[in-house]
This record gives structure tokens, sequence and C-alpha cells, in this order.
């Protein structure tokens, strides 16, 4: 399987990568920086230079022509202010997902996160708001395309080791994550073409990933 991920030098995108060339897999990782191609490649992943927010749609196509699936896995980042919240974590999943739509790769895996709607909440930074807000219409957006989508919903991250046991389902309460074990659910969405149209949100529990799917 051929899997494009969109925000390639990402923590949970090299986690991913690592785990698809493991088991045989095509990981592609798109990157902006040049520098950041040998950690991509150290994943197991090709690295593409693609600068997901002054690409075309046609550009970012032509990335996409040949490959089975789509994981969009990038963000602006800590320290990034409101406007790159929404050129980022919005526009750019509207990006690839109009570009998915045009090389005519159906899956698209997005990652998302917990409590959207907390955006206009008493106390929430404004450019944490902006994230919540570019976030919740990145999700609408794709919700609207004829793909077949899934979208996950990861509680907090944290670079614990994997347990290899989850709680996902489209409500669970807030918790914890361990970004091995978003990627591994990741791979486990790839596997589960069933799972298009859902929204599904994700901590640690004690079911077995594959159970969990």
């Amino acid at each position: 399987m051929k899997v494009v991920i969109a925000g390639g030098h990402g923590q949970i995108a090299l986690r991913l990568a690592r785990q698809l060339a493991d088991r045989g897999d095509q990981p592609v990782g798109l990157i902006r920086n040049p520098d950041h191609a040998d950690d991509v490649r150290a994943a197991g992943a090709e690295p593409v230079l693609l600068d997901l927010e002054s690409a075309t749609v046609a550009a970012a196509a032509e990335v996409l022509r040949g490959a089975d699936a789509v994981v969009f896995a990038a963000g602006a980042g800590p320290g990034s202010g409101a406007a790159r919240k929404d050129t980022v974590d919005r526009g750019a999943s509207a990006l690839m997902a109009g570009a998915a739509e045009s090389a005519g790769v159906r899956r698209f895996i997005q990652v998302s996160g917990m409590g959207l709607d907390r955006a206009d909440d008493p106390g929430v930074d404004e450019v944490f708001a902006a994230y919540l807000r570019a976030k919740a219409a990145a999700e609408q957006d794709l919700a609207g395309r004829d793909l077949d989508w899934t979208i996950l919903r990861p509680g907090r991250l944290t670079n614990d080791a994997p347990t290899g046991t989850v709680t996902l389902a489209p409500s669970v309460g807030y918790g914890e994550i361990s970004r091995d074990d978003v990627a591994a659910v990741l791979v486990a969405l790839l596997d589960h073409p069933a799972t298009a149209g859902r929204t599904l949100e994700l901590v640690g529990g004690e079911t077995p990933v594959d159970q969990a799917l």
C-alpha cells in the first residue's frame, strides 16, 4: 500500500511511516523543509518536498497520483500564531482533500483533536481557540467531500512507550494516548475501509488495537 502522509516530519507521521515501512508498505512523507528529508528516509518513507501553504491543488494531486491513501497529520505546531493555524490545520487539509479528489485517491484519514467545541469557552487562549476552530473547519470540509474519509481525534499526546491497547469510539472521555499508539491505530484504520464516514475519538485503554477497530 502506498500511503502519502501530509506533515511527514511530524512526530506521529514519522512513527506511522516507520510502522508502515516495517510491514512492507510504501510511505511517502510530504515536507516543506529539505533539511528534514534524512529523518523521513530514516523512518522508511520517501521524502517529497511540497509546501502545503503555497502549493496548488493540481501540484498536490500530481504527488498523490498512484497512491492508495492519504493521511493528513500536518499541523502548524507550537509557537505558530493564529494565522498559521488556519493556513495549515484548515487550509492544508482542504488542499489535500481536494487533491485526493482530483487524483482519484478515495481513502483519506485526518488526524484531528478532541474538544474542538471549546473555542469560545472562557479562558481559552486566542491562538488555541484559532487552532480549535481550524481543526473543526477542516473536519467539516472533509465530511462534505466525496471521499472515503475517517476522522481520528486523539486525546492529549504523549511520548510514552506504546501499550497496544486503546479506547476507540465515536465519543470517549478525555485522556492521554501515546503517539506510537496513535500511529498503530492509523495503520489499523488503513486496513479497515469499513471505518469510512466515521469520526472516532481515541485515548489509552484496555482493548487491543485490532479488537478496537
